[in-house]
């Protein structure tokens, strides 16, 4: 059955990830190539700032929002959340990623389709806290913890790629340390370069204020 489910799974993200990447194909005379930040992967990038190909992150984004704003103990754990942050405000910026990848990490997986009835649910970080969740949620938690935390957005992107040895979509959270983006990953438990991971081939990757698109360098 879990068998099925991830085939389900990929199968759905590569088809999505085909359609995000001919949309921002399409747009391109709006992009333009990202020089401020080296790319990982053995990419080079088109970047824009138009988050509209990107609804599953925008809702989030919104979602999340809202719930900061206001939302009844028993869906939003703000109090655990408010912890997390306290635990790492004051912490050094490497500190502070080991930190938060591991809290996250703690968390079990669970496929989308198991916890929503979806093959894909971007889970806002209070949805994470309460049912745990898959790839793109443990990405999504790191980085609105970091945010939380005092880690400039700029810093950080959320990545859509492909595993090449597991033949399975998946998403991580990339963040920049001194020029260098260093990988937050719910399948690896330590926090480490991107230039050490061969098997992974970005699609794209989000933050709050873009998306980047990536082709082979």
């Amino acid at each position: 059955m879990i068998g099925a489910i991830r085939r389900v799974r990929r199968d759905a993200l590569a088809l999505l990830f085909g359609i995000i990447a001919f949309a921002l194909l399409a747009v391109g005379p709006t992009a333009h190539a990202a020089g401020f930040t080296p790319s990982f992967f053995g990419t080079k990038e088109l970047h824009g700032t138009s988050l509209k190909q990107f609804p599953k992150w925008t809702g989030v984004m919104d979602r999340f929002a809202k719930e900061l704003a206001g939302c009844p103990p028993a869906l939003c754990n703000t109090k655990l959340w408010k912890s997390i942050i306290a635990q790492t405000k004051d912490l050094d910026l490497k500190t502070k990623l080991r930190t938060i990848n591991s809290m996250m990490n703690a968390h079990p997986y669970i496929l989308d389709q198991v916890n929503w009835g979806k093959p894909d649910y971007w889970a806002t970080p209070f949805e994470f806290l309460r049912k745990n969740g898959d790839c793109e949620d443990y990405a999504i938690a790191k980085f609105y913890a970091l945010r939380d935390s005092g880690v400039s957005t700029d810093q950080m992107r959320i990545v859509a790629l492909n595993d090449l040895n597991l033949g399975l979509g998946h998403a991580i959270l990339v963040v920049y340390v001194d020029g260098t983006p260093m990988v937050l990953d719910n399948q690896i438990q330590k926090v480490v370069p991107a230039s050490s991971i061969k098997h992974y081939k970005p699609v794209y990757s989000v933050n709050d204020t873009g998306w980047w698109l990536h082709r082979p360098a």
